[in-house]
């Protein structure tokens, strides 16, 4: 028997743009293939996706990529997997349903390979079978995946969470998670996002008291916002305001095109008559009013930003409206969140972010939970995934008190294989891996660290920009070079200082050297960024900008 490699090309030591593969003989099989959101030093950046360099190099061996769910951290970097190369991709039809209009606006022209399966499915992928096991989560139709391999079973959990009342009643399929354990786990990469939780989870189904006790008490209109994919919210808004007597209006595209998909597909059933259209809200009091919104993660362009700031034109914040922020915030959004909470309340809204009788439920397994996951399977190598570094290491350590010795436990990292044989597991050679940063332009190709780094300047520091007229035929100076400095907050003459600087360099320089108009660029923005950095410790972008006469 061959070695079989797990590689984390994401998702392992951070929370978000989840992408795994299982690579046997020369069969690859890709696990989800997700997206995170950027920290606040990624100035400009809108999403960032994995590095999939070594997909598109092994491409002629991915069987497929399969997704457990239709959250954007396990499928939002599709587009960019399949701008580069052509893989089918197997999903449940709920998933297929969300993922299938993105795509088709990302990539128009390509014909897409999108195979449906349901829990308990066995798809052959080359020497491997993967199968679909049923898990409770935040969405419909999520699943683990074991992927059969020669020397065993290698178990993904993805998201889940063993929920015993959930909101569409599909419970998940403890009876066929023991089975796999008898059959044989050869490896566990479970979730561990709520490691650090201890206990049990509650179920979705609690939330719906918490939405009825903030419905009762408001006066005016109730706003809720979550992501535009927690489809058992939407159901249980919709419920609750047909029993309170309120009627409910959907802000933004996204959700509102997720909406109508559910709607259609029956995972949302809404009770006749509550739906509306935004602007059929003025037919009714405040007080019978719902409206569902976009924007718990504080995107810049999302609905509820939008009205926060009193910019958004089909809906404005009143005095008196209640907001409930039903979501759990994405780790590095904490600074957008709570700036628009605070807008918000500075309009005379409301905001219920914490409530005794909870307004949100994790979709994530607390502890006593992935201990269940754990005997259930009965893996011989158990790897945390989806988890940052803390959480690995207590998921861990929870794993040796419960009886496995450490050397069966593993910490894996981005681009580190996992390599299994007949009698070991150990780290192999990396693979390529990294990040790629996309912006609002929404470029395939990602935007460097260069430039990410000089956005980081400018935002920081300024711009200095220097212009220096050059005669390259004679090799002279064509007349004195400019200096011109933007948002840049230096001690007073510090940019007087650094011109005479520039003039004596540039003043130095032989005829041979000023035709040279790259040599004359080089050590004009070399000489000035020194001496700023050395007489200030600022970092401006200095833009040398030289002009052939």
């Amino acid at each position: 028997m061959g070695l079989v490699q797990v590689i984390a090309l994401g998702g392992v030591g951070e929370i978000g743009k989840n992408c795994s593969v299982v690579l046997e003989n020369d069969d690859i099989v890709v696990i989800d293939c997700g997206l995170s959101f950027p920290n606040e030093e990624m100035l400009g950046i809108d999403i960032v996706v994995p590095d999939f360099t070594y997909l598109v190099q092994n491409k002629a061996k991915i069987r497929g990529v399969f997704l457990t769910h239709a959250h954007e951290d396990h499928v939002g970097g599709l587009p960019y997997l399949l701008n580069q190369i052509d893989v089918p991709i197997y999903c449940t039809e709920f998933t297929q349903a969300l993922i299938k209009s993105k795509l088709e606006e990302k990539l128009p022209q390509k014909k897409l390979d999108i195979r449906i399966f349901k829990p308990g499915d066995k798809i052959k992928a080359g020497s491997m079978e993967v199968e679909p096991v049923r898990v409770t989560h935040s969405i419909p139709e999520n699943c683990s995946m074991a992927v059969r391999t020669s020397h065993g079973i290698i178990f993904f959990t993805g998201d889940f969470k063993f929920d015993f009342t959930p909101v569409d009643g599909k419970l998940a399929n403890i009876t066929r998670l023991g089975e796999m354990g008898q059959e044989g786990v050869l490896m566990l990469l479970s979730d561990s996002t709520n490691v650090e939780r201890p206990g049990w989870g509650p179920s979705e189904r609690v939330v719906t008291q918490g939405l009825k006790k903030v419905f009762n008490e408001a006066q005016g209109r109730v706003l809720l916002t979550t992501f535009a994919s927690n489809i058992h919210r939407m159901q249980q808004v919709y419920e609750v305001a047909a029993e309170l007597g309120r009627k409910v209006a959907v802000v933004g595209r996204r959700m509102e095109q997720n909406l109508d998909t559910c709607e259609r597909m029956g995972y949302v059933k809404i009770p006749k008559g509550v739906r509306i259209r935004l602007d059929e809200m003025k037919m009714y009091p405040d007080n019978q009013i719902a409206i569902l919104t976009t924007g718990s993660q504080g995107e810049p362009m999302s609905a509820l930003v939008q009205m926060s700031k009193g910019e958004y034109g089909r809906l404005q914040i009143k005095q008196g409206d209640t907001l409930i922020y039903s979501a759990r915030p994405i780790p590095g959004n904490e600074g957008a969140i709570w700036r628009t909470i605070n807008r918000l309340f500075n309009q005379g809204c409301k905001v219920v972010y914490e409530s005794p009788t909870p307004i949100h439920v994790s979709g994530h397994a607390y502890q006593e939970e992935l201990k269940m996951m754990i005997n259930l399977t009965r893996p011989f190598y158990i790897a945390p995934v989806h988890g940052e570094p803390r959480h690995q290491y207590l998921y861990n350590k929870i794993a040796v008190e419960m009886g496995y010795p450490e050397h069966r436990t593993f910490t894996m990292k981005d681009g580190i294989p996992l390599c299994l044989d007949e009698t070991s597991c150990f780290a192999g050679e990396a693979v390529p891996c990294g990040r790629v940063l996309v912006d609002n332009s929404g470029s395939m190709a990602g935007v460097p660290d260069e430039v990410l780094r000089d956005r980081f300047n400018v935002a920081n520091d300024g711009i200095v920009v220097i212009t220096v007229p050059v005669d390259t035929t004679a090799g002279e100076m064509a007349g004195d070079p400019v200096m011109q400095a933007r948002a840049f907050a230096g001690p007073d003459g510090i940019l007087d200082a650094a011109y005479d600087v520039l003039f004596d360099a540039l003043s130095a320089l032989s005829k041979d050297e000023l035709k040279d108009t790259a040599r004359v660029k080089h050590d004009a923005g070399d000489v000035v960024k020194r001496f700023i950095q050395k007489r200030t410790g600022l970092r401006p972008l200095v833009l040398p900008i030289v002009v052939e006469v």
